[in-house]
C-alpha cells in the first residue's frame, strides 16, 4: 500500500507539471493575441490619427534683432552685421475648453480598436499683448518681427477634420502648420500687426472637430485654466499631473471638471521655451512624446483623458490563466476528497470489484467493503479539461462579448467534468456535487475577473474558505492507514477449531 501510494503521488507530480506547461502555452497564445491587438491599435492609429495632444491656443512671433559690429584694423576695417533670433510668446490669461467625446469603433479582423471624435469649443482671451513687444538687448540694434501668428498644436494633424476661428469677433481664415519650430503639427492664422502691444487685449474662439486613438491630452497654458469635458463612454483614466476637480461617471458615460490655476503649473513657460511635453503614450515628432526622464529639461505639464476598454478580452484572458494552476489544485483536491471519502466505513457500494491488495484496509484505519480509486490519467483528462476552459475563453471572446464567451466555456467544461465524473467516481451522486463545485470555481473567477480593487481580498478569503473544508472533512481521517502495510490474514473459523 506504502508503494501505491508514493507511485500515485509521483504521478500526480507529473501530471501537475505537464498541465502547468500546457498553461504556459496557453499564456503564450493569449500574448500573442494581445500583440496582434497592440499592432491592430498601431494600424489605426497610423491610418486614422493617434493619440491626441492640444497645445494652445498661442500667440507668437519670430523676431530677428541686428546690429553692426567693426572688426579689424586699419585698411582692414569693416563692419560685421551680427544678429539675434528669438520668439515672442503670448499665454492666454483666461482658456476655457468644453468638450464633447464621441466614441468611434473602429476594427482589422477581429480586434477592435477605441477611436474619438472631439466636438470642442475654445474661448482663450489676451490681456494687453505687451509680451508682442520687442526688446533691444543692444544700443542702437534694428528689430524686425513677423506678423503675429495665434496657433493651436495638435500631436497628429491628420485627426483635424473642421476649424473655425473668430477673433474680437471677427472670422480669420485657419491655415495649416504652426510656424513653430518645436509644435510643427496643427493650424494657425495670421493677426493683424495693430495687435501688438494693444491696450484693448484680444478673445479669440475656435470651434474644432478632431479626431484620434487611445486619449486625448491637453496642456493648461491659461493664467486661469478651465476645462470641462463629456462622454457617452463610461470608462475614462485620468491620468497626467492634474486629476479632475470634479467628476462624475456612470453606466451611459463621464463628466469632468478641471480648474487650474498658473500658480499650480509652470506650463506657460515651458511653452515658451520650447519644452517637451510628455504623455503616458509614445508617440512622434517634436510635440512631446519622450518620458521626462530622457529630457534634461523636463517636460511640459498636462492633464489627460485614456478611453480604455476594462472589458478587454485578452487582458481578462490573461488573467484567468494566471488562475489556471489554482484551478487544478483545487480540482485535483476536491478528486482526492471523493477517493478519500470513497474509501470510508460508509461509502457506497462501487459498481465492479477491485483488486484485493488495493481494498484490504480503508483509509480511515479499517476494513473497506468497497474501495475508489481514480487512477493518474483519470486525473490528467480532468486536468486538461481544466486547461481547455482557458483556450476557449480566449478563442470566444473573440467573437462574442467576453460574458457570453466566459458563460459557453465555463458550461461546456462543467458539463463535461460532471458527466465524466459520474463515471471517475462510480455514481451520479458523487458525479453531481463535483461538476456543482467546479461550477463554483468558474463562478468565483468570474467574479474575481469584474473586480478591481477587492479582487485580492475576495481571493484570499475564498482560498480560505476551500481550505477551510478541506480540513473539516479530512479532520477523523487517519493519514497513517493510507501507507500502512497489508496486516496478515485473519484465520478462519474452521482453523480455530482445529
Amino acid at each position: 500500500m506504502k508503494n501505491i501510494w508514493f507511485g500515485k503521488l509521483a504521478a500526480l507530480a507529473a501530471i501537475v507539471l505537464v498541465l502547468v506547461i500546457g498553461l504556459g502555452m496557453i499564456e503564450a497564445v493569449v500574448r500573442d493575441r494581445q500583440h496582434y491587438r497592440h499592432l491592430t491599435e498601431q494600424s489605426v492609429a497610423d491610418s486614422l490619427a493617434g493619440a491626441q495632444t492640444l497645445i494652445g491656443p498661442v500667440i507668437h512671433s519670430a523676431c530677428v534683432e541686428s546690429w553692426d559690429v567693426e572688426t579689424g584694423k586699419g585698411d582692414e576695417r569693416r563692419m560685421v552685421e551680427q544678429r539675434r533670433e528669438f520668439r515672442l510668446t503670448a499665454m492666454p490669461e483666461t482658456l476655457r475648453l468644453n468638450t464633447d467625446a464621441a466614441m468611434q469603433e473602429r476594427a482589422r479582423g477581429v480586434h477592435k480598436v477605441n477611436a474619438f471624435s472631439l466636438q470642442t469649443r475654445i474661448q482663450a482671451q489676451w490681456g494687453p499683448l505687451t509680451a508682442l513687444q520687442p526688446q533691444s538687448s543692444i544700443q542702437g540694434s534694428r528689430m524686425q518681427c513677423g506678423a503675429p501668428i495665434l496657433m493651436l498644436a495638435v500631436a497628429d494633424a491628420r485627426g483635424i477634420r473642421t476649424a473655425q476661428l473668430e477673433v474680437n469677433a471677427q472670422e480669420l481664415a485657419l491655415k495649416p502648420g504652426t510656424f513653430h519650430p518645436t509644435y510643427a503639427r496643427g493650424l494657425h492664422a495670421s493677426l493683424p500687426e495693430s495687435v501688438r502691444g494693444g491696450a484693448e487685449g484680444l478673445q479669440a474662439t475656435l470651434n474644432l472637430e478632431l479626431v484620434g486613438t487611445q486619449q486625448v491630452s491637453i496642456v493648461p497654458l491659461g493664467g486661469r485654466t478651465e476645462v470641462q469635458m463629456q462622454s457617452p463612454w463610461p470608462h475614462p483614466s485620468f491620468s497626467g499631473r492634474f486629476l479632475p476637480t470634479e467628476r462624475t461617471v456612470r453606466a451611459d458615460g463621464f463628466e469632468a471638471q478641471w480648474r487650474l490655476s498658473s500658480l499650480a503649473t509652470t506650463a506657460a513657460q515651458d511653452i515658451a521655451e520650447s519644452k517637451p511635453v510628455c504623455t503616458s503614450t509614445p508617440g512622434e515628432d517634436n510635440l512631446a512624446y519622450a518620458g521626462a526622464a530622457n529630457q534634461p529639461h523636463g517636460c511640459v505639464d498636462s492633464f489627460s483623458v485614456a478611453f480604455i476598454d476594462p472589458v478587454n478580452p485578452y487582458s481578462l484572458s490573461d488573467r484567468a490563466t494566471k488562475y489556471g494552476v489554482l484551478f487544478i489544485a483545487l480540482t485535483f483536491v476536491a478528486v482526492g476528497l471523493f477517493e478519500l471519502m470513497g474509501n470510508g466505513p460508509h461509502a457506497a457500494p462501487l459498481r465492479g470489484s477491485l483488486p484485493p491488495e488495493a481494498a484490504a484496509f480503508s483509509s480511515w484505519g479499517g476494513p473497506a467493503m468497497k474501495t475508489l480509486r481514480v487512477h493518474p490519467v483519470q486525473y490528467l483528462l480532468v486536468g486538461s479539461a481544466l486547461c481547455s476552459f482557458f483556450l476557449l475563453l480566449v478563442s470566444l471572446s473573440e467573437h462574442l462579448p467576453f460574458g457570453a464567451a466566459y458563460g459557453i466555456a465555463a458550461m461546456a467544461c462543467v458539463l463535461l467534468l460532471g458527466y465524466y465524473a459520474t463515471h471517475m467516481l462510480g455514481s451520479v451522486r458523487r458525479g453531481l456535487p463535483f461538476g456543482a463545485g467546479i461550477g463554483v470555481l468558474y463562478g468565483m473567477l468570474y467574479v474575481l475577473l469584474q473586480l478591481e480593487q477587492t479582487a485580492l481580498a475576495v481571493g484570499a478569503v475564498a482560498l480560505f474558505a476551500a481550505l477551510a473544508t478541506v480540513m473539516v472533512l479530512t479532520r477523523r481521517v487517519n493519514w497513517y492507514g493510507l501507507t500502512a502495510t497489508r496486516p496478515t490474514e485473519r484465520p478462519t473459523a474452521r482453523t480455530e477449531a482445529a
